[in-house]
């Protein structure tokens, strides 16, 4: 049984614009002449010019690398992957809908964690999938997929795609590698494991030789919108078998990923060291952070993320501290799911470690 879309097991579609990039690759040369497509490379821009820098206005005026060459060969120097086994697209999020769109059809049952990151379960409804939700490991200093019932419900439901969050959005925990690969193997054979890797590189392991490793069976998914700061350009890549991204690629569009975006993402890729910086100095925030809500008697879990989570006695006392704090002029994540109601997600920025900035949570953790 093939493991994707019934409509996608077939030649083609192809991509019918793959671009000037592309073209100049295969034939070796560039091509100084552009009149073979209608952008609007005679567009002067002197407004944005002035407001953003001519490098700026040259890069709207164009398409963008529909193949994301450079940036993709920036990834497999840093990571090991191999070329063909990277795809890049709008950020994790976009990528979650590709795989959707690849591997499901209307009522394709899916499994995720009642309560992970909702963009999921978004895209799944409007995929027309059949959605079903097993509960976390939830108890004191604990917050965490289950992945033995995530397994478990696989089989029950012969699910297409199991989604899981690693490390995990709202909760913060890491299964480490043997535990996800144990996972896959535990799924039934035609169900894919989409791993959402968005908070990847704040692992503590983020740079060992698996960080790239292809596996079978699993898309694994990354974003340069947490460690790399380019939230609002809309990039992430994919890390998956050439089969998988074959079908990706089918249901993508071919120009999702600006030239804006490409050229910061390679220029962020050639200077690694300001990432590394960005990271250590968060993570350092967190530690700080989780450290000073534990001695005053808060429920925080161990976080392999840019963010901590908190746990409340209960839904209302949550509810009703993020309604202060809110009121206060700061904002945190609680999230939308019943299941985790009783849970405030705090980013670890410097402006939180800010005196009096969560003191509503701190007047919270004791009543």
């Amino acid at each position: 049984m093939s493991r994707y879309a019934r409509h996608l097991d077939r030649q083609g579609p192809t991509n019918p614009f793959p671009g000037l990039k592309a073209l100049e690759r295969r034939l070796g040369r560039r091509i100084p002449h552009r009149l073979g497509s209608n952008e609007g490379l005679d567009m002067p821009h002197r407004a944005l010019t002035a407001r953003f820098g001519a490098e700026f206005a040259e890069l709207a005026r164009a398409y963008g690398d529909a193949e994301a060459f450079g940036v993709r060969q920036r990834l497999s120097d840093a990571l090991g992957t191999p070329l063909e086994s990277l795809l890049v697209d709008a950020g994790a999020d976009s990528l979650i809908a590709l795989a959707l769109r690849a591997t499901c059809e209307p009522d394709s049952p899916v499994i995720a964690s009642a309560g992970t990151y909702p963009t999921f379960g978004y895209f799944a409804a409007g995929q027309g999938c059949r959605m079903s939700e097993v509960a976390y490991r939830d108890a004191p200093g604990l917050l965490a997929p289950d992945l033995q019932a995530l397994a478990e419900r696989a089989h029950r439901e012969n699910a297409r795609l199991v989604y899981l969050a690693n490390p995990d959005n709202p909760g913060g925990h890491l299964h480490d590698d043997d535990a996800v690969l144990a996972l896959r193997e535990a799924l039934p054979e035609a169900c894919t494991l989409l791993l959402d890797e968005a908070y990847h590189d704040f692992r503590r392991d983020a740079e060992a030789p698996a960080a790239g490793a292809v596996w079978p069976g699993v898309i694994r998914l990354r974003t340069f919108s947490k460690a790399h700061g380019l939230a609002g350009l809309r990039i992430g890549y994919a890390i998956a078998e050439p089969e998988a991204l074959t079908m990706l690629t089918k249901v993508r569009i071919h120009y999702a990923v600006s030239s804006l975006a490409l050229a910061a993402a390679e220029t962020v890729l050639d200077h690694p060291d300001e990432t590394r910086d960005h990271v250590g100095a968060v993570v350092a925030c967190r530690e700080r952070l989780a450290e000073r809500l534990r001695g005053l008697g808060g429920d925080v879990p161990p976080s392999d993320t840019n963010f901590i989570a908190v746990r409340l006695a209960d839904a209302d006392r949550a509810a009703r501290i993020h309604r202060q704090l809110l009121d206060a002029g700061t904002l945190v994540h609680r999230p939308a799911h019943p299941a985790l109601g009783h849970v405030l997600r705090i980013s670890t920025l410097a402006d939180a470690l800010a005196p009096g900035r969560l003191d509503a949570l701190i007047a919270g953790l004791d009543g």
